[in-house]
């Protein structure tokens, strides 16, 4: 990641047809789209389009203290000794419309949870798309296993279904689709490969609470579904996270594995510890905390999307702006980031980085959102590693070095732009603003360059 980019989680703080004619032609039609005067760009000493703050994230609900004070005063904050873990898990299953989930301490070791418990490890291979959280590579490389990326749709945002078969060998084990900013993957021909192919599906909806697939929430369609609960998601609760699905048992053996190993369910009780564990387990108070989140998740998510779907018909038509593109599956994304693309040769080729000095300038924070992260020296390392020097043949990463090259996954690292969720929590006037800044900006692209 360039030096000019933030991370997802420093950016959510900071946050609180005539047109490949023009570029041929090096000429950019003029815009006036929103009716609005341009004035001097802030950044050059006029001023904002905005000076009112954005709505705080997370917001903190006082009915939530007494629940949590009276937690922390019992001594009950292990989820063997209170009930308040359970009963966020029988709430999130219910709000998703799936059988079971186990709370996690947080999404990072829900998805090694569901690498594991599908029996994905050493020598393995696991399908994911390059544009997500670099914990969705680390968890495959800390299974022992390779994540072979399949390029990233750059209209999308999201893993190309048609680049994932040509990924596929006698080593694949598992797609990881990942939902990546709360915007669905294209699930349909995602399982049809997985169940051609006799692959499992986990699916990482760690920024996807209550987005929808034709209706279906995401994280609920493949094998298992995996969420995080970090302070800057929808649902937070400083940390924590989950595991969803509908196989009894599978869940079953999802909830030994994250107590240890103990038996629970249908797990044969041989013993006190049947099957080799972990400690994943969630606290009484974090759930305490989520299910005083939960509250305001439905409302949130419908104001988010709402939110989200005006500011695109309001930025679509500005030249060089292009929102990403939703399947024509998806019912519903919650925006956990709002991604538009900026083409520069639309503004004069002024570098990304300037564009996005003006805007925050205008008072619209924002970021550049994820790099090329498999060329940031992690693979590298890993590769080099003592335990995949032992797993793998040195052929096999020879090779996998080589297939290290997503050409569209790092056309979208250098157009990406990304607009904070908790900002798809204000008005219509508020992404009113949001477009006018754009606009100011390209009004005013002969001056910044």
């Amino acid at each position: 990641m360039n030096k000019h980019s933030m991370t997802r989680r420093q950016f959510m703080g900071a946050a609180s047809a005539g047109t490949l004619a023009a570029i041929g032609s090096r000429t950019m039609p003029a815009f006036g789209g929103l009716g609005t005067s341009a004035g001097k760009l802030a950044i050059q000493g006029g001023t904002p389009v905005r000076a009112r703050p954005w709505p705080n994230w997370p917001v903190w609900d006082k009915a939530a203290e007494e629940p949590v004070l009276s937690i922390l005063r019992s001594g009950n904050w292990y989820r063997g000794q209170g009930k308040t873990v359970t009963q966020f898990e029988e709430a999130y299953a219910k709000l998703l419309g799936v059988k079971r989930c186990v709370a996690m301490c947080n999404g990072t070791n829900s998805l090694l949870t569901a690498l594991r418990m599908l029996d994905i490890g050493v020598g393995d291979e696991v399908i994911v798309s390059p544009y997500t959280f670099i914990a969705t590579y680390n968890v495959v490389l800390e299974s022992c296993a390779l994540p072979v990326f399949a390029d990233t749709d750059p209209e999308t945002f999201q893993i190309n279904p048609d680049k994932i078969e040509e990924r596929i060998t006698e080593n694949t084990r598992a797609i990881l689709p990942v939902h990546i900013l709360g915007i669905p993957a294209n699930m349909d021909r995602i399982t049809e490969i997985a169940k051609k192919h006799n692959l499992k599906v986990i699916e990482d909806a760690c920024q996807a609470w209550l987005a929808q697939w034709r209706g279906k929430c995401c994280g609920t369609i493949g094998d298992l579904g995996c969420f995080s609960f970090q302070n800057s998601k929808h649902l937070p609760a400083g940390e924590g996270g989950a595991v969803v699905g509908n196989d009894e048992e599978l869940m079953d053996r999802v909830h030994s594995y994250h107590n240890c190993g103990r038996p629970y369910g249908s797990m044969p009780k041989t013993s006190g510890y049947p099957i080799s564990g972990n400690n994943r387990r969630m606290t009484e108070y974090q759930a305490a905390i989520l299910l005083n989140q939960m509250k305001r998740i439905e409302a949130d998510t419908e104001l988010r999307w709402a939110n989200g779907q005006y500011l695109t018909s309001k930025i679509k038509d500005i030249p060089g702006i292009v929102p990403h593109r939703l399947y024509e599956g998806v019912t519903r994304a919650v925006y956990h980031l709002y991604p538009f693309r900026y083409l520069k040769e639309h503004f004069n080729n002024v570098p990304r980085e300037k564009f996005m000095a003006a805007l925050s300038a205008e008072g619209i924070p924002c970021s550049g959102g994820y790099g090329p992260q498999y060329n940031d020296g992690l693979m590298e390392a890993t590769l080099k590693s003592k335990n995949f020097q032992r797993a793998f043949p040195k052929a096999r990463l020879d090779r996998y070095r080589e297939e290290l090259h997503y050409p569209d996954n790092d056309r979208l690292c250098q157009e990406a732009v990304w607009i904070s969720q908790n900002m798809l929590l204000a008005g219509k006037q508020d992404m009113d603003d949001i477009a006018n800044a754009i606009a100011k900006i390209y009004e005013n692209r002969d001056k910044l360059a």
